[in-house]
């Protein structure tokens, strides 16, 4: 049997891996600048981490959620306390697409309303209930979403406004900061009158923090950086630093009830020592604190470069635009300067490195990207 082929792939079989970096089977060093999608939040094979895995394994190995775990409420407990949600509750399940659509669930339980509105650009996941929340044709299900979605312009208040006020809106969502749609970040202003709004109306205000949250903002969320706390956080990626977990932060005013909402895998053993090891981590090493300063400075010295049309995001969530594709530039920053990166679209290079890297990382990555721009002349008009 083979694989079925819907992602490209690098001729690049990683054989071990550490902090920030990715060795290969030809013991070739990598600087990871993307950590698969933002899922390495705390480093690659941190020894806590590995600690805490290797042994929940000895202990009882994998095991599901149907039986009372104490872990799921010790990781609910220290999720809540760093990131000052204490007062909310936590629905364990195992990816970010399943976050979303238990939120969406639970927004179109709670108002009896099944409409949704999303905004241009955005991902919320690959499910028949939510890849419709995006307006790149390509990644539409070709199965009629359980939610009509309405796709508004980000950072139009005025438009938002207008399809609140029709009353039949379930949940408003949007990303903490858009990934796949750019790195574009939402004024602080317009998601205050967005959740201001949202509260007028009966709607609840969907935050996907799948891909900004757990630190990588410099704040615990990308949100808070505007001050709000929505009714509904959806996480994954980094809260499980590659494993698979993920969860919905929920609001004191939603009702739980046995049977509302269920999974399988969500909230297993090994998937909380994951989160709690991310956790301890992040918080003993500052993790959130250095991805803001690490964050300003290689932005910061993006600027400087001039080929760089534009810089977008906050903390270590960067886009870096160009007049140009980036292809080629990805490339040869894979295989000559042997540092992994990501994109958005066809002209946005993507960084999500580990939370963990330093200045000594940052440079590297200018040096090798200035190094690679001066080997293409002129690549605008290539």
């Amino acid at each position: 049997m083979q694989l079925f082929d819907v992602y490209p792939l690098y001729a690049i079989e990683p054989d071990e891996a550490w902090a920030c970096v990715v060795k290969d089977r030809n013991g070739t060093e990598y600087l990871d600048f993307y950590g698969g999608h933002a899922v390495i939040s705390v480093g690659h094979r941190h020894p806590h981490y590995v600690k805490l895995i290797s042994e929940q394994l000895q202990r009882i190995g994998f095991y599901s959620n149907s039986v009372e775990n104490t872990m799921q409420s010790s990781v609910a407990e220290k999720l809540g306390r760093l990131s000052g949600y204490g007062d909310y509750s936590f629905f364990f399940c195992n990816s970010g697409a399943e976050a979303n659509e238990n939120a969406l669930k639970l927004a179109s339980f709670a108002s009896g309303r099944s409409r949704v509105a999303a905004f241009r650009g955005s991902f919320h996941g690959r499910t028949s209930g939510t890849v419709a929340l995006t307006d790149n044709p390509s990644l539409l299900s070709p199965f009629n979403a359980f939610h009509p979605v309405e796709f508004l312009p980000l950072n139009d208040l005025a438009a938002a406004e207008k399809s609140l006020s029709k009353g039949d809106l379930a949940a408003v969502i949007i990303e903490g900061i858009q990934g796949v749609g750019g790195i574009h970040v939402p004024d602080p202003e317009f998601l205050q009158g967005l959740h201001a709004l949202c509260k007028q109306n009966g709607t609840s205000l969907i935050l996907d923090e799948i891909q900004s949250g757990y630190g990588r903002s410099g704040k615990f969320f990308a949100h808070q950086h505007a001050g709000i706390r929505p009714e509904l956080v959806t996480v994954a990626k980094g809260m499980g630093n590659g494993f698979p977990v993920g969860g919905v932060l929920i609001a004191p005013g939603f009702t739980a009830s046995h049977g509302l909402l269920g999974t399988t895998f969500g909230g297993n053993y090994l998937a909380c020592a994951a989160s709690l090891a991310v956790l301890d981590i992040l918080e003993d090493e500052n993790l959130l604190e250095n991805a803001g300063q690490i964050g300003r400075y290689l932005a910061e010295q993006a600027r400087g470069i001039e080929e760089i049309a534009e810089v977008r995001g906050t903390g270590l969530m960067i886009g870096l635009e160009f007049p140009f594709e980036v292809a080629e530039i990805r490339k040869l920053l894979l295989y000559q300067q042997h540092i992994f990166t990501g994109y958005s679209g066809k002209k946005v290079l993507r960084l999500l490195p580990p939370l963990c890297i330093g200045k000594p990382e940052a440079d590297r990555f200018i040096g090798a990207l200035k190094s690679v721009l001066q080997s293409v002349k002129q690549p605008w008009k290539i």
